[in-house]
């Protein structure tokens, strides 16, 4: 694939649940509006997605679903564990996927030369392009701008979700590295900071929600509309802080419920959001709908 599609807007896809079991129809439906609202690329089994409570046969199928109504985009799928040995694993499991989203080992907390020989090692096991994920706040263990810019020179590692909020980390990057190696935000309220910084988009959680909104923000940054795309930013600043003023995707699967996209139900160790979120974010998502910030 040309990897240039791996810029712009992705969504990091939620996984709906329904009486214990994931709901395929809600997803596919989802699906269909992230490609109808204009994304980029798609992002199925990251940590929004609740993966590490998917069964394979689960995995399989949402990849499956993602590639046949992805309409021709690039799917990316999670596949980054604790253990080289199961991330392998999961590249060979989830083979229909375009690319591999692969995290830092979280609770392992590697040093950075762990780090670089384990995405070495990743990178080895498939001749498909592999981004990087940095996010400490999750994984316990940052990874410095010095390895990930060692690791660009891995052919097949082709760029990195930096959510560090650390935005001189995320310039190290973009300056460190050859041109062509794509820096992309994890975090929806950093987006336009890492574009203007050299970066070259976003993966989203913001996105499952508003995706015409995220898609035409991050576009109009991308191509130096400043003033259109600050507008969006500021109109999508409330839904940002909304979803996640719990663990993600907490709040984003109650909004996903206020919009009559799926049901409000998560798998254990994740339970529903708080009543307080919930009225939250249902006044943010009617204020989007009635075109007060804009529109969901």
């Amino acid at each position: 694939m040309n990897v240039d599609q791996l810029k712009g807007c992705a969504t990091a896809l939620l996984t709906p649940f329904r009486n214990g079991e994931v709901d395929y129809d809600a997803y596919t439906k989802m699906v269909e509006r992230q490609v109808a609202g204009g994304v980029d690329f798609l992002v199925a089994l990251g940590s929004t997605a609740e993966t590490p409570c998917l069964t394979d046969d689960e995995k399989v199928s949402l990849l499956d679903i993602t590639v046949s109504k992805a309409k021709g985009m690039p799917v990316v799928a999670g596949v980054g564990t604790n253990s080289l040995i199961h991330t392998i694993a999961n590249i060979k499991l989830l083979d229909k996927a375009d690319a591999y989203l692969v995290v830092v080992p979280y609770y392992n907390k590697p040093n950075q030369q762990g780090m670089f020989e384990y995405f070495k090692a990743v990178a080895a096991s498939t001749d498909k392009p592999i981004i990087l994920y940095n996010v400490p706040g999750r994984t316990a263990a940052n990874m410095s701008s010095q390895t990930v810019i060692r690791l660009s020179s891995i052919p097949n590692i082709v760029g990195i979700k930096e959510a560090s909020g650390n935005l001189k980390q995320v310039a190290d990057i973009v300056f460190g590295t050859d041109s062509d190696f794509i820096v992309l935000s994890g975090n929806d309220d950093q987006t336009l900071d890492v574009i203007t910084a050299g970066g070259h988009g976003i993966i989203s959680v913001a996105s499952n929600i508003a995706p015409r909104m995220m898609s035409e923000m991050t576009h109009y940054a991308m191509n130096g509309d400043e003033r259109r795309a600050v507008r969006i930013f500021s109109s999508l600043l409330p839904l940002f802080d909304a979803c996640f003023v719990e663990s993600n995707p907490i709040p984003a699967k109650a909004a996903m419920e206020i919009l009559g996209l799926c049901k409000n139900e998560l798998r254990l160790p994740l339970v529903e959001c708080e009543p307080s979120t919930y009225r939250l974010m249902t006044n943010v998502i009617k204020k989007l709908n009635s075109g007060q910030y804009g529109q969901a």
